[in-house]
């Protein structure tokens, strides 16, 4: 069903009251020796994987599969700021960087009492623009284990594909900005100005 090389298994948000209340749970970390809930969630994940790397696959999850210990060949997505990347790609994990506050098109793009309802936040188009993937903390040798970045839009606010579109564009275009030109020909001016041509593209869509 699906051909993909990489399965995204989510492992985000994960509440672990339910965990710490259920006998069930409790019982699985005590028999395999677990320190606490989060090596439980690492456990799962990791048992996930082994199944997942015997058919072909790889697993990618968002940076909650850090906690408890990370999975042997996971990649990471990470969407809560940067350190989750940064601590995969020291560990020589593969990362995505996708953090919230660069590429979250969900968020305002605008003055929230001149846009449409948005679940929050705040990533202009000049925001994204000035996202670097690749954080300066992490040294030459782990440069390599960022992949890329991913651009996320979440729909719960959106009613229709039209105001997709609308939250999507023109950030998106900001985005492949800094994933395809090279640091040193980027420039903030020079993007707006070619922005309107772009405008007629999407009109004839």
């Amino acid at each position: 069903i699906f051909p993909s090389k990489y399965i995204h298994i989510g492992g985000d948000e994960c509440p672990k009251t339910s965990w710490k209340n259920s006998d069930e749970c409790q019982e699985i970390i005590k028999k395999n020796g677990l320190k606490d809930e989060h090596e439980f969630q690492s456990y799962f994940i990791q048992r996930i994987e082994k199944y997942l790397n015997s058919k072909g696959r790889e697993i990618i999850g968002w940076d909650e599969i850090l906690e408890g210990g990370l999975a042997p060949n996971a990649t990471v997505m990470s969407w809560r700021g940067f350190d989750g990347g940064v601590a995969a790609a020291q560990s020589k994990h593969k990362v995505i960087m996708t953090p919230g506050e660069f590429c979250y098109f969900d968020h305002y793009q605008g003055e929230p009492d001149t846009e449409p309802l948005s679940i929050g936040g705040y990533t202009s188009v000049a925001k994204v623009y000035q996202f670097d993937p690749v954080p300066a903390t992490l040294k030459a040798d782990e440069r390599q284990y960022v992949l890329g970045a991913q651009g996320n839009v979440w729909t719960e606010y959106m009613p229709d594909n039209k105001q997709v579109e609308y939250m999507v564009f023109p950030r998106i275009d900001a985005l492949s900005e800094v994933l395809w030109t090279n640091a040193e020909n980027k420039d903030y001016v020079r993007f707006c100005s070619i922005l309107p041509e772009q405008f007629k593209r999407y009109d004839v869509q």
